[in-house]
């Protein structure tokens, strides 16, 4: 039988890419070995896949579940080996096959050890990067990915909790999730919905809660029921960087127990809904007949504008926006003769306040004096409303905001007001987390003091409660100067509400020196003699003994606070001149130094106080070999508390400059921005006026065109009728013709007469009615000269008369016709006919005249 070939000589990333899944799974367990003997994350055995990260992602995905599970089990060794930087750099690609492939596995074993390594790469890093990864697999078309995604997700959720993990893409993804048709991906939706709930508790549902049915809602209510019974959870599993801090911290017992006092206390403040929720912009769901509805005259309209306003501002966030024009009438409505609306406005401040938050720090002071001079309403729904609001007011601000307007209506002449007001302010004391500053105590227990003497009990007790409110911020030693002049009976009601009240905000003392560190080095000077000179040195340790008697610690010093911090500076305490000066005559003592080489070891622990003064140059040679810090005396201590005060102060201060800076800077960049959307806009709004001036011209150019054309259209129109007139006229006279045959021998006899006779009756209309609309030289050329006052030439009426006689055989007839009738007749028979034609001839002239105005009117206009 052959013997099967040795590929661990190939290197590994060959064999991980080998054809061969026996080869890749021995890669697999051989590299776990070696990841799990490794002494640290700088091993060589880390560097191949850190050069090349690619591997891990073909390992996780291989084709042979023997090879995979191998694969996935050598992932988390080298995660839980290579350290923070080998997660960042696979992440991206071995997370998506992992969830793809892995977490749905037939094999149990690849199963759990895909979910340690997804939790392993939070542990080392942060969860936000690895959700995001996980999420996409959701929308897997097959429903066991889904159902196996969704349990990893709650795995995650379990051991890491909800301050770790950001629940906000989970819960946006969680009504899909109740909404798949398969049993298995809803149950599993189920228990991630209560994994969450254990963690964020009601601030849970306005994300998701309205998007499932009313059995999905009941049934998961179900579900929460039993959680609630349960504690407040706790974090089962610690980042790489948690992990690095218990250790270090470690070793105090007191700080930790410091330390889990404070994570106690911050228990209860859990993510909110505000946090989770998406800031919604409201102003665009507004009514728009809001403001019209406000300002109305009946209360109904008025009732329905805060209604619908109520409506769209209850939601969980409100992006901030331009709401000064809603506050100011919101702030109106407090002085509203219907209580009804009064109510529903106040709750409206609440919603508004609550959904802003410190957004509503600016229109603060537009609504909280409205609604403190309303106090004065004794309903108890309007009363508790409008406390509503105050408080959600008072939660967007702080109490130095708020304290001046509280404290100048504490004054109001109104009892219901004053009593307001005074439960407002217990309120704010009880539940500001900031200490107020020394003034504001000092303003708030005059006020108090005030209230003690009152004539009600309410007030008095009221006045009793804000001391006892005080007294428990700042403590009673710091509360004992503000109780001066109070009687016992009253100090002991304080007491009482003292004893009783609940605030958030403490203010810790400073720290002070403890007696024992002082106390020690006392006992050292005084059990232990100083070795070198003792005789000599007793007068001069008593001298100095005796100075600091009137020092107020009650602990000797010899050279005021300051001498400490100078000491370090030079080799010894004994080099100053003060000392140094008087006592360098004696050279006996000098003889006495090589015999005694090891005292100076014993020479730190007798202070100031027990340092020879009769022998520096002893000091001086002596002290420098082994000292370097001040001798630890109780003047010492009391200063290095003093320095780490102020040290911690200066940091402090530091921090804070820090973020004014930050501050400073983000304002500075949101002034800009402010400042080049006003630019945009005044450009936007210089286009939009210009345009609209230049709609402005072309409007009234057209209407002085309309114009135009009608004062025309007029004046056609009259002449129109004239003409109309004069045809009317001429045909009266054609009818006064006495015989057919007359009227022919007119029509044929002179025409130019009738022209002549036409045109200067329908002349001597027009100048009658004093308009000549043409002149004579704009006429046809027959009627122009038919009105001339020549009597010679073609058209004259000589050869008019002639013409008449003229038949077409060129006989002459004007004898027999003037023997016939009067030559004056002739005109006024052919007057009938000639009209005719003259009408013709005008009415042409007139429509080619129209036509040619219209043209040039055509042209003309822009």
């Amino acid at each position: 039988m052959a013997e099967e070939e040795d590929f661990s000589s190939l290197p590994l990333p060959d064999r991980f890419s080998h054809k061969n899944w026996k080869v890749r799974k021995q890669a697999y367990e051989d590299v776990a070995k070696q990841f799990a003997k490794s002494p640290d994350e700088s091993d060589p055995c880390f560097r191949p896949f850190l050069n090349d990260p690619g591997l891990w992602k073909s390992a996780v995905s291989d084709s042979n579940v023997a090879a995979q599970q191998e694969a996935i089990l050598s992932l988390c060794e080298f995660l839980k080996y290579g350290g923070r930087d080998g997660a960042l750099r696979t992440r991206g690609l071995t997370i998506s096959p992992m969830v793809d492939k892995c977490l749905s596995s037939t094999r149990p074993a690849i199963k759990q050890n895909s979910l340690e390594a997804l939790l392993l790469y939070i542990e080392l890093d942060v969860a936000a990067p690895v959700i995001e990864e996980v999420l996409p697999g959701l929308g897997n078309k097959v429903p066991k990915n889904v159902a196996a995604t969704l349990n990893a997700l709650t795995q995650i959720v379990h051991n890491y909790g909800c301050k770790i993990v950001d629940p906000k893409p989970i819960l946006k993804a969680l009504p899909k999730a109740f909404g798949a048709a398969d049993k298995n991906v809803r149950a599993e939706a189920t228990n991630l919905a209560v994994e969450l709930y254990r963690w964020l508790r009601e601030a849970m549902k306005p994300m998701f809660w309205g998007d499932l049915k009313p059995t999905q809602q009941t049934d998961l209510e179900t579900q929460f029921e039993k959680v609630k019974a349960e504690g407040a959870p706790k974090q089962e599993r610690l980042l790489r960087s948690q992990q690095e801090m218990a250790e270090s911290g470690g070793g105090g017992g007191g700080d930790e127990g410091e330390e889990e006092g404070e994570e106690e206390a911050d228990e209860p403040a859990e993510i909110d809904a505000f946090a989770l929720a998406e800031p919604e912009d409201v102003l665009k769901k507004m009514p728009p007949n809001f403001h019209e509805l406000l300002a109305s005259s009946k209360w109904k309209d008025r009732k329905d504008a805060v209604d619908g306003l109520h409506q769209v501002l209850n939601v969980p966030r409100i992006k901030d926006g331009d709401f000064n024009e809603v506050t100011r009438g919101l702030a109106k409505c407090m002085k509203d003769a219907n209580v009804a609306v009064v109510t529903q406005a106040a709750q409206c401040i609440d919603l508004l306040a609550r959904g802003l938050r410190q957004a509503f720090g600016k229109h603060r002071a537009t609504v909280m004096q409205p609604i403190l001079e309303r106090l004065k309403e004794k309903k108890a729904t309007v009363a508790d409303a409008l406390g509503g609001a105050l408080d959600a007011a008072f939660l967007a601000t702080s109490l130095s905001d708020c304290l001046e307007d509280i404290l100048a209506f504490l004054a109001n002449k109104n009892p219901q007001v004053k009593e307001g007001t005074m439960k407002f302010l217990i309120r704010c004391l009880r539940t500001t987390r900031d200490v107020p500053s020394k003034p504001e105590i000092a303003q708030v227990c005059e006020a108090g003091k005030k209230l003690l003497s009152e004539s009600s009990p309410v007030m008095r007790d009221g006045g009793a409660e804000i001391l006892g409110t005080v007294m428990k911020i700042i403590g009673e030693r710091a509360m004992n100067p503000n109780l001066e002049g109070l009687d016992d009976i009253r100090k002991t009601k304080i007491k009482e509400y003292f004893e009783a009240a609940e605030v958030k905000a403490k203010d810790k003392p400073k720290p002070v020196a403890k007696p024992a560190p002082a106390a020690a080095p006392k006992k050292a000077v005084a059990g232990k003699k100083p070795a070198l000179g003792a005789k000599k040195a007793a007068p001069a340790e008593a001298a100095p003994a005796a100075k600091p008697a009137g020092s107020k610690l009650g602990l000797p010093k010899t050279g005021g606070l300051k001498a400490p911090q100078k000491r370090p500076l030079g080799s010894s305490g004994t080099t100053s001149p003060r000392r140094s000066g008087p006592i360098m005559p004696p050279s006996d003592d000098e003889e006495e130094l090589p015999p005694t080489p090891p005292q100076p070891r014993a020479a730190p622990s007798r202070g100031l106080a027990g340092r020879s003064l009769a022998k520096p140059g002893a000091a001086a040679v002596q002290m420098p070999a082994e000292y370097s810090p001040p001798p630890p005396s109780g003047v010492s201590a009391i200063e290095r508390a003093e320095l780490e005060e102020l040290r911690t102060a200066n940091d402090r201060l530091t921090r804070h400059i820090d973020d004014l800076r930050q501050e400073r800077s983000k304002f500075a960049s949101e002034i800009q921005e402010l400042k080049n959307q006003n630019a945009s806009l005044i450009e936007d709004h210089t286009r939009d006026v210009l345009s609209v001036k230049a709609k402005e011209t072309q409007l009234v150019r057209a209407r002085s065109d309309a114009e135009a054309a009608e004062q025309t259209n007029d004046r056609l129109r009259r002449e129109l009728d004239r003409l109309k007139k004069a045809l009317s006229r001429a045909e009266a006279n054609g009818m006064m013709s006495p015989t057919h045959d007359d009227m022919y021998r007119d029509t044929m006899a002179a025409p130019s007469t009738r022209s002549r006779m036409s045109l200067a009756s329908s002349l001597s209309d027009e100048r009658e009615n004093g308009d000549v609309p043409y002149a004579r030289s704009k006429l046809s050329p027959d009627l122009r000269y038919a009105g001339s006052n020549g009597s010679s030439g073609r058209e004259s009426p000589a050869r008019g008369y002639r013409n008449i006689g003229r038949h077409d055989d060129g006989s002459d007839s004007t004898l027999t016709s003037g023997r016939d009738r009067p030559v004056s007749s002739l005109p006024q028979a052919s007057n009938g006919v000639e009209s005719w034609r003259r009408a013709a001839e005008v009415t042409s002239q007139l429509k080619a005249r129209i036509e040619q105005m219209k043209a040039k009117q055509g042209f003309a206009r822009p």
